[in-house]
């Protein structure tokens, strides 16, 4: 039987919408079947209805993490990348490290990627794994597939690899064996007929995703790949112009810019959405709106790693469906949808303001609105959702599935806000959770994870860390 719940007095309710749509008028939730089915004022309780008193908290659609790296948890903080570009530092960490990630470690990695990612009020996680090799000695699509199940999470398994060995790696200290395209194919297959769910309701999805598809598959096979994917009825889904390297290999090796690369090889679409897409061309910006390709917009690592900024805001103007990604722990160290937002709404706003110009020659101070935090909230709810293909999900309306943080915020940080409703994204930090409930399941209350000792967690952390430093 499933949890039927009423929330009630909710200080303020963000929707996930649009528009005038954003801020629901409502401060009550009834919840039954894992579903919104009422919205309002003064609602009273029923028979068989826990109430939740959500007085002086602000109620959010769950967060939906569009790009992630779970096993990069266990790499924050590396000396050998912490002031490195891109490059040098996929030499120096994930690439460095890969090898020393087994069964166990992976399984560390992952809850602790999870539960920081749960606390920040996210309920639906889309990890970019590629750690896949021939030979491996265990199912590691099927255990991130167990992690999240076991913490109440939706979870989308965006099945990375590569066929080829690229530049970066082509060493003997590096190098790990690629699958040949025939076994990557086999695989994907193999883990959607396991694991892939379609329609609303939906908790597992999975996607094709070469880890950065330029590089990562010969042009012969881009084609291949895309047709078999869609086939399957799976979206794409790759790392693409994140830094200057991507333009610079792309002409040297392909002759054109990266998002034309794609275009020539059927890697464009509703279907598709490419985390970073920092560096663009005007030309390559409209072909990404025309075709209704998406982004994962990872603004911390992008800064973390000196790549730039991603053009989301003008990319939304232009067709492109943005969602947000935290990208892996090991160019971010917190991996976290709070203060990914927070930063998102800082960095914008002194992108714009640092393109303005004094008058007469330009228009005076601009960039206060670059971005508002009701859009933030869409890109970071509906807006994952829509990339990922979780419907009934990201928004709070009836008949939507109850994915919903109630965060409480009763810390210094937020004392003293005329509209406590924008308090987590432009405060910051990380409000108290009084409540998290996916598919109407409380899976977090009062800040701690039913089952969950955090104690162990850490000390399991610093074990492998202590591992993975002794093994480099």
């Amino acid at each position: 039987m499933t949890s039927r719940f009423l929330i009630r007095h909710a200080h303020a309710v963000f929707t996930g919408l649009r528009g005038a749509q954003a801020r629901s008028d409502a401060t009550d939730l009834r919840i039954a079947e894992g579903l919104i089915t009422e919205m309002g004022r003064g609602l009273h309780a029923q028979e068989g209805e826990r109430v939740l008193d959500a007085s002086d908290c602000v109620v959010y659609p769950g967060w939906v993490n569009t790009h992630h790296h779970l096993f990069q948890s266990l790499l924050k903080g590396v000396p050998a990348g912490i002031d490195a570009t891109l490059s040098p530092w996929l030499q120096a960490v994930p690439f460095a490290f890969r090898r020393g990630f087994d069964e166990q470690r992976l399984r560390v990695a992952a809850r602790i990627g999870l539960v920081e990612l749960l606390r920040s009020g996210c309920t639906t996680v889309a990890d970019h794994h590629y750690l896949f090799q021939p030979g491996a000695d265990h199912d590691a699509a099927a255990l991130l597939f167990e992690e999240a199940e076991a913490l109440g999470m939706r979870f989308m398994l965006l099945r990375g690899g590569a066929t080829v060995t690229r530049r970066l790696e082509d060493s003997e200290r590096l190098h790990q064996a690629p699958e040949t395209l025939d076994q990557m194919l086999a695989a994907v297959e193999q883990t959607a007929a396991r694991f892939h769910q379609r329609g609303p309701g939906a908790r597992r999805r999975v996607a094709m995703a070469p880890t950065s598809v330029h590089v990562s598959l010969p042009r012969e096979q881009l084609k291949v790949v895309a047709r078999a994917a869609r086939a399957l009825g799976l979206p794409l889904h790759s790392h693409m112009s994140e830094s200057v390297a991507y333009i610079e290999y792309c002409r040297e090796v392909h002759g054109c810019r990266p998002i034309e690369y794609l275009a020539n090889n059927e890697w464009l679409g509703p279907d598709v959405w490419l985390a970073h897409l920092v560096h663009l061309s005007p030309g390559e910006m409209k072909l990404l709106g025309d075709s209704g390709t998406g982004i994962a917009h990872c603004p911390q690592s992008n800064a973390r790693l000196a790549d730039g900024i991603a053009p989301a805001p003008a990319l939304e103007r232009l067709g492109v469906p943005v969602s947000i990604g935290v990208d892996g722990a090991a160019s971010n160290e917190a991996a976290d949808m709070i203060s990914e937002l927070h930063f998102a709404w800082l960095v914008h706003r002194a992108q714009a303001g640092a393109l303005s110009r004094p008058r007469p020659e330009g228009e005076g101070e601009a960039g206060g609105d670059a971005v508002t935090v009701e859009q933030l909230v869409h890109w970071a709810t509906a807006g994952g959702a829509g990339v990922l293909g979780f419907e009934g999900v990201g928004t709070l309306q009836v008949g939507q599935a109850a994915d919903l943080a109630v965060f409480d915020l009763d810390d210094p940080r937020y004392f003293g806000l005329h509209d406590p409703g924008v308090g987590p994204i432009v405060s910051g930090g990380r409000p108290r959770l009084r409540w998290l409930l996916c598919g109407g399941e409380v899976v977090a209350e009062d800040d701690g994870i039913p089952g969950l000792d955090l104690g162990r967690l850490r000390a399991q952390a610093g074990e492998e860390v202590r591992a993975l430093m002794r093994a480099g």
